[in-house]
């Protein structure tokens, strides 16, 4: 199946140059209505908020919806520098000046939530509100982990993929057996249709996707913070109770970032709500947006 075969009536793809790349867009929704964009996490793609872009339209909303840079039909480029988090939120903000948005709701997932924070903090004057789907603050999670024992061990797996070579070769052989395993381990029973994970390993497999999209956790090593990181627009939290990688104080801590804020924790959740939860997740996200 190929990736313009998941595209919904009514929906578009096309290839927008932004931030000196291209990065692969489905669009949804009125041309004219407020612009909301959805950015995925690892390691998924667009594809990820496929329960949600319809009724986000419906409600009026031109949804925006990027691959982001590294992933699926989005460029590649090689490179830590090219992950780094200043990087990817410029890209957030250029693909709007491309789209001819200068203000935009934000909505992110895992890496694309950590992307959306630092959109916000960094470039406040774009975005109107925020929501926020487990993802860490990028300036309190290694003090979390630093304070948490359970929380570090349960970020394990990021230090992991800090290694040359290894994650590729253990999570990419076997048609990624060892992503899948865990994606489906860390999910409630049916969080993943039949045959999605097969869409997902088709964006894995395409040339130097899958090491692109572990350059997201190498690059943090380098990243240095300066300057205040405070979020000064209107940020609503979802959490899922359940996250095997994410612990409840690590939404509060990041709660604890923002000057408007509110947190939700979905107790029968894990980390990936937006798909097991999709009916709950979307009327959160438009009470939020709509207040």
């Amino acid at each position: 199946m190929t990736d313009n075969e998941w595209i919904a009536a009514g929906w578009t793809s096309r290839q927008v140059r932004a931030n000196g790349i291209e990065l692969h867009v489905v669009e949804a929704g009125p041309g004219d209505g407020q612009p909301l964009i959805l950015l995925h996490g690892f390691p998924e793609f667009w594809w990820a908020w496929r329960k949600q872009i319809q009724p986000l339209a419906d409600a009026g909303f031109r949804v925006i919806v990027p691959d982001l840079r590294g992933y699926n039909l989005s460029e590649a480029p090689q490179g830590l520098a090219s992950y780094d988090l200043d990087v990817l939120a410029a890209d957030v903000v250029a693909l709007a000046e491309a789209l001819h948005v200068p203000r935009f709701n934000l909505v992110g997932h895992d890496w694309g939530g950590v992307i959306a924070w630092w959109v916000a903090a960094r470039h406040a004057g774009h975005v109107e509100k925020l929501v926020i789907l487990d993802a860490p603050h990028p300036d309190v999670w290694g003090a979390q982990a630093l304070k948490h024992p359970t929380q570090a061990l349960r970020s394990s797996y990021a230090m992991f993929f800090q290694l040359p070579w290894l994650p590729e070769a253990v999570f990419g052989s076997f048609d990624f057996a060892g992503l899948r395993t865990m994606m489906e381990g860390s999910a409630a029973p049916g969080a993943f249709e039949a045959g999605a994970l097969d869409r997902y390993m088709q964006a894995w497999q395409r040339p130097g996707r899958f090491t692109a999209m572990l350059n997201y956790y190498r690059a943090l090593r380098h990243r240095r913070s300066g300057g205040s990181a405070r979020i000064a627009v209107p940020t609503r939290i979802l959490w899922g109770g359940k996250d095997s990688f994410l612990e409840p104080h690590v939404a509060r801590a990041s709660l604890g970032q923002c000057e408007q804020g509110d947190l939700e924790i979905l107790e029968d959740a894990t980390h990936w709500l937006h798909l097991e939860q999709p009916e709950r997740v979307t009327a959160r996200i438009l009470d939020h947006l709509q207040s």
